[in-house]
């Protein structure tokens, strides 16, 4: 039984104790962030702070000139970091303490393009933006999330990869301050995290589809039968300029997709498409919500190795979350993500060990 610990730069630096608590949880790997999203992080264990600001998406690697030249879509430095290379810097305390690195690459989620190029931004049926979700259909947002992936892990001490997003963003990831829980059937959230930007009505033209019939249907609350076929050909053209540059960079190291066995699934862990599990090395799904084991065995019939994404942070019991990893590991798990080593407060971490003890 395989197991990382999700962490993010700032855990690491700056607190050499980090890595024995690495040690201690019983891991030998940690799933750092190399390019993230937006997000406002606790540091509860960190000897000096308690938060860490990340105010836009950004690429946790110096920013290359020649990389971003030319193009309209560019990745920014984390300008809060005092680290010029901070997720190289991490990762090499890591792996001087004799722990695997595994690079954690988030891809088609960055407010800072979305709402400043609203034209690769997922629309909805309604023509509402979502500024947070980048759109896989334009040909600018795969070339901006392969050159992500490459910047992140050129010239850095990498065992692995792990590919977050690297499909389409839906209604339910994430606004500030989000006011939506229960506003939706799970339905009606499918419906609104159907894409509807100009370069997907285009691409339901060219399948002989009139654009507007298929936005009427939606906003009934009907699912014409050309969106899914799409919307999977725009993710696997996607997932193909994504792998060819970490491959060219990175040849051999192993690369886990994060996704999900639900077709119609957005955000962090997209859908699978019928070729998508083939060309990776393992899938990562989706497992927080106590009860999702059917989750991991619909994803074992795919063929290739399966971890269960399991947090501690959360207001579970114990208890609860311990039965919890049981029962993922039952249902075919061949590892865990564990998330996450920085987030969790002192009365947590302790989980982390209890659950790599009841599965092993």
């Amino acid at each position: 039984m395989n197991a990382a610990g999700h962490a993010y730069p700032w855990d690491v630096l700056g607190d050499p104790d980090f890595p024995a608590r690495v040690r201690k949880a019983g891991m030998d790997t940690v799933t750092l962030a190399a390019a993230y999203h937006s997000t406002r992080a606790a540091t509860p264990l960190h000897p000096a702070r308690r938060t860490v600001d990340a105010r836009h998406a950004a690429l946790y690697r110096p920013i290359r000139p020649e990389a971003w030249a030319g193009k309209r879509l560019w990745a920014a430095a984390a300008d809060w970091m005092g680290e010029p290379d901070p997720f190289g810097a991490a990762a090499r305390v890591l792996q001087d303490n004799g722990l695997r690195v595994t690079a954690w690459i988030v891809l088609t989620h960055s407010t800072r393009i979305g709402a400043v190029h609203q034209d690769v931004a997922v629309v909805n049926c309604f023509g509402e933006l979502y500024p947070y979700a980048l759109c896989p259909a334009g040909p600018e947002v795969r070339r901006y999330a392969a050159t992500l992936a490459a910047e992140a892990v050129r010239d850095a001490p990498v065992d692995a990869v792990s590919l977050e997003a690297c499909g389409q963003m839906g209604v339910d990831h994430l606004g500030h301050h989000e006011k939506t829980a229960g506003a939706w059937t799970a339905h009606g959230r499918k419906v609104l995290s159907v894409c509807c930007c100009g370069w997907c009505r285009a691409a339901w033209r060219q399948a002989g589809v009139d654009d507007d019939e298929v936005i009427d249907g939606l906003r009934r609350e009907r699912i014409h039968d050309v969106v899914l076929p799409v919307r999977q050909a725009h993710t696997d053209a996607l997932r193909a300029e994504v792998l060819a540059a970490v491959r060219a960079v990175l040849p051999g190291a192993p690369i886990r997709l994060h996704a999900s066995p639900d077709p119609w699934a957005t955000g962090p862990s997209p859908g699978l498409t019928p070729t998508a599990a083939a060309d990776v090395d393992a899938l990562l799904v989706p497992a927080w919500p106590l009860g999702a084991a059917g989750v991991v065995a619909a994803a074992t019939a795919y063929g290739k190795p399966v971890d269960a994404y399991v947090t501690v942070v959360s207001e579970a019991e114990p208890r609860e979350v311990l039965r919890h990893a049981r029962a993922v590991v039952d249902a075919g798990a061949a590892g865990l993500g564990l998330y996450h080593l920085g987030l969790a407060p002192a009365w947590r971490q302790g989980l982390f060990a209890d659950i790599l003890g009841a599965v092993r």
